[in-house]
């Protein structure tokens, strides 16, 4: 189960330098949504996914199963590539202020897609529609089916699911989840998705008749590269929803970065999850280790998210998180990832 929680410390006024403030807020409840516009192909009750599929216009559906230098040719040399934990390799191109696009390499080709920003080609799922309109012409379903030769698999989304993060078969073998802000009833994020790599990641309950896809046999030195590249992903995505929003960007702090690494190898590797070690120290304890000064700060946390883009998603659609990753007021951001277990740092500082 995924799990988040926010947590914010730091002076009550930064003329009482003396008097921190703690608080251990946890996630509302889930928020349904429904809102306003956008021309959308509308969908029929009885159409094939063949005809979904010539439905959608926008270029980023072009490029899934394309080999990797038809991606080049059209987009140039990726800023980086960032290892997984499922067998593809993220070649990331971004602005770092407004918009990114991820596109999954395996076996030479584009096997999935993650995109954000106002300038995405995602037509008919444009960034900012709105969830009532997208959901009129292509009604959310909570059980969706994959067949791959005799195996049959299904998805079973709960009433959540459906509300952040539904999913739509566009055909045989391509499957679309849309990432809503619950707060603001809008498309957020897009994930276009080969049927394996959803079977990889586990981002749904499912009931199947057939084998799993094995996971990967990852050594120590793999694990730290995927680590550094969710970090790096958590950090960018975090920036450009604050520029979404109008809020000024962040510094990365890497002092701050170890403090948050730190936590998260030590939830994961002693099997907690909370802000408070199990010596009971916090926040604040971990930032004076490392002599780690600052005005305020706030820490986000998260848990067993399949990738960085889902942790950051979920901390964007639970309040007391979002109050954290859209403050005015912080300047500065750490972010640790170990395994599966997220954290982020931000402060103020002098």
């Amino acid at each position: 189960m995924r799990k988040i929680l926010s947590f914010m410390l730091g002076f009550a006024a930064v003329i009482i330098a003396s008097y921190f403030l703690f608080g251990d807020q946890s996630p509302p409840d889930d928020i349904a949504v429904h809102d306003k516009d956008d021309n959308l192909p509308k969908i029929k009750s009885n159409q094939t996914t063949k005809e979904i599929d010539q439905l959608l216009s926008g270029n980023i559906f072009a490029q899934m199963n394309k080999p990797k230098k038809e991606l080049v040719d059209e987009f140039g040399e990726p800023d980086r590539k960032d290892l997984t934990p499922y067998g593809y390799t993220w070649w990331i191109y971004t602005d770092e202020e407004t918009n990114v696009m991820q596109f999954g390499i395996e076996d030479d080709k584009v096997q999935t897609i993650f995109a954000t920003g106002e300038d995405i080609e995602s037509e008919p799922f444009a960034i900012g529609a709105s969830y009532e309109k997208i959901e009129e012409e292509f009604p959310f379903d909570s059980k969706i089916t994959y067949q791959k030769g005799l195996s049959f698999f299904s998805f079973l989304l709960n009433e959540t699911d459906v509300e952040t993060s539904p999913l739509i078969k566009i055909s045989d073998d391509i499957f679309v989840q849309l990432y809503f802000d619950t707060l603001t009833e809008e498309l957020s994020s897009i994930r276009v998705a080969a049927g394996d790599i959803l079977l990889k990641q586990r981002f749904y309950e499912m009931e199947y008749r057939g084998n799993l896809p094995e996971g990967a046999d990852l050594t120590e030195e793999d694990w730290e590269k995927i680590e550094k590249g969710m970090e790096q992903q958590i950090f960018d995505l975090t920036n450009i929803y604050r520029n979404r929003y109008g809020v000024s960007p962040l510094i990365l702090d890497d002092n701050v970065s170890e403090v948050a690494y730190l936590h998260s190898k030590d939830m994961n590797e002693h099997n907690y999850f909370s802000h408070y070690s199990q010596d009971g120290s916090g926040l604040k304890e971990r930032l004076e280790r490392k002599e780690v000064y600052y005005i305020s700060a706030g820490e986000n946390i998260a848990a067993q998210h399949t990738d960085a883009a889902a942790a950051v998603e979920g901390w964007l659609n639970s309040e007391s998180h979002r109050e954290a990753m859209l403050n005015e007021s912080y300047s500065h951001l750490g972010v640790g990832v170990h395994r599966y277990y997220y954290t982020q740092n931000y402060l103020l500082k002098p």
